[in-house]
């Protein structure tokens, strides 16, 4: 490693947000820019610890401390290329995983993790600018062709693969944008499409070809499909929502997170002048506790809701891991998010049992501690 004492010289640091009140006022991404020499030392306390936990912790198996390393001593595009073996877009995990990898983290076991989350999102946006990052046009045509059917990064990865191998892609997407939850189910304020609209200029230049507002099964049969196309990859997305089947389910006010948070992807993409479902002047209850109540909070927030509460069924969580949650498993700890930052009220332990309302439209919750 390049700083064998790294870890003993510097503590955890992450970047700095935006204040509240500015960024509040608009959809752009949170944080500021990380100084290169802070991320150099943050790169610095990765450890040579033997067997690096991190690269299991990650579901991609990232090279973490190989670019960790690369970074310290300041090679940047040697970097760039070890992060993209694994990764075929380090932009978007850099932005929205919740890095596991962090959790898994040696340095973990008695001080705060390495920040590598930040470390990766650092190094994809510095190849970008430097213009490392290019299109990677196949040599030869294997006369295979592939369909791909979802648009979501699962998807894009497959893509971008068997392009890159020689195969003929199409990729098939039901909405009218490329992205799936890339593009209307992750706010803007978390990222920012331009880096989604990016990558798929460099996938359309290597010749991965879209086609959208194609609903498969529906606009194209699984018959012709299956005679069109020697493989076909179901990447069909996450967006079937689960419902709360309570008493009052059916009045009007009641919305599901993925009916709720295209709309204002939509505003921000420039079709609309006012999201469908807008939480200005209202008072909001979210039921769920998870990333995606996060993300429905800082959206609330930004269309000018009058109060937000947050319901999550489980506890609150401690502050540090618990006994039975020992390193190097996901840690069970409290967190705040961006969005938690900025405003409204979190509840934990607490069900909702039934919606209730007037003129057909909800005005309360009932609900019970757990």
């Amino acid at each position: 490693m390049g700083d064998a004492r790294g870890f003993l010289k510097h503590d955890r640091q992450l970047p700095d947000r935006r204040s509240v009140p500015v960024r509040l006022r608009d959809w752009r991404e949170v944080y500021e820019p990380f100084p290169e020499e802070t991320l150099r030392h943050q790169a610095g306390r990765c450890m040579d610890c033997g067997i690096p936990f991190c690269n299991e912790g990650c579901p991609l198996g990232n090279l973490i401390p190989d670019w960790n390393d690369l970074i310290y001593r300041d090679h940047w595009r040697e970097a760039s290329d070890r992060l993209h073996a694994t990764n075929n877009f380090p932009e978007f995990t850099g932005r929205l995983c919740p890095a596991p990898c962090e959790g898994s983290c040696v340095l973990g076991i008695n001080e705060p993790p390495v920040t590598i989350k930040q470390v990766e999102v650092s190094i994809v946006d510095r190849a970008w600018a430097e213009g490392w990052i290019t299109p990677l046009v196949p040599t030869e045509n294997t006369g295979r062709r592939v369909a791909v059917v979802g648009s979501g990064p699962a998807g894009l990865a497959a893509a971008q693969q068997l392009t890159r191998a020689g195969h003929g892609v199409v990729v098939f997407e039901r909405t009218d944008r490329i992205g799936g939850l890339l593009r209307y189910g992750i706010p803007e304020f978390k990222m920012e499409k331009r880096h989604l609209d990016r990558r798929l200029a460099q996938m359309e230049a290597e010749g991965t070809e879209f086609r959208t507002n194609t609903t498969v099964g529906v606009d194209l049969s699984v018959e012709q499909l299956q005679a069109d196309y020697d493989a076909v990859v179901l990447a069909c997305g996450a967006t079937q929502s689960r419902d709360l089947p309570i008493p009052g389910r059916e009045l009007a006010g009641v919305h599901q997170a993925m009916d709720y948070l295209p709309g204002s992807n939509r505003v921000q993409e420039g079709d609309d002048l006012k999201a469908p479902i807008d939480a200005e002047g209202c008072d909001v209850i979210i039921i769920g506790g998870g990333d995606t109540g996060a993300d429905c909070l800082g959206t609330a927030l930004r269309q000018g809701a009058l109060s937000v509460h947050q319901f999550e069924i489980m506890p609150r969580p401690p502050e540090d891991r618990g006994s039975g949650n020992p390193w190097p498993t996901w840690p069970l700890v409290y967190r705040v998010s961006s969005a938690h930052e900025e405003g409204g009220e979190r509840v934990f332990a607490i069900e909702t049992s039934e919606f209730t309302g007037e003129g057909g439209k909800v005005t309360a919750l009932r609900t019970h501690r757990v």
